[in-house]
């Protein structure tokens, strides 16, 4: 029988090559509590490869600085321009293999379902998310850019799901895990 820890520290990460959001909780039973949320820019980086380095250091550092014992990471959504997708993809890729370095498990939510976790509604917008987690974390303070917020909500989402596990989300505990669930994916 798995005993569930009684607190566990959520990060969630909203992935970008401009702007990467992230959210930090603190799940005790059924009650969370905001630890911090903010952002990591990138804009004043030109090179794509120097964004993924820094998009991978701060991730790092805020493993270091929260000891999460999770991640929740937000899945690219599917938009008509390929190059945006693969660097989106590429952005949450390497997030994931920084807390996949760390050994900390690694859950993915499709943005669809975040927003209908936090609000009830799949297509509510990034505004009615915050208003919604402003309410549910008592904060007042509104964030400078609402990626922070999202990558809020995802860990959000990760404490929702922790019951009702459903099929859009695959969760990984580390590194052989990830590659044993992914061999045609992973080169030897």
């Amino acid at each position: 029988m798995l005993v569930e820890k009684k607190e566990r520290i959520i990060m969630g990460i909203d992935p970008g090559t401009a702007i990467m959001g992230y959210g930090v909780i603190l799940e005790k039973g059924n009650k969370i509590e905001l630890i911090n949320m903010g952002i990591v820019k990138m804009g004043h980086l030109d090179d794509h490869f120097l964004k993924l380095q820094l998009i991978f250091e701060k991730t790092i550092g805020l493993i270091e600085a929260y000891k999460p014992d999770v991640l929740a990471i937000e899945a690219p959504f599917y938009g008509k321009n390929i190059q945006v997708m693969l660097k989106l993809g590429r952005a949450q890729g390497i997030a994931m293999a920084a807390a996949l370095s760390r050994n900390i498990s690694v859950t993915e939510y499709a943005p669809r379902k975040i927003k209908q976790s936090i609000t009830g509604k799949g297509t509510a917008s990034k505004e009615q998310v915050a208003a919604m987690l402003q309410r549910l974390l008592k904060f007042n303070e509104a964030p400078e850019f609402l990626d922070a917020t999202d990558g809020l909500a995802v860990a959000v989402c990760h404490s929702f799901q922790r019951i009702a596990t459903t099929s859009n989300s695959k969760s990984y505990s580390g590194w052989e895990a990830f590659a044993q669930d992914n061999k045609k994916r992973v080169k030897g």
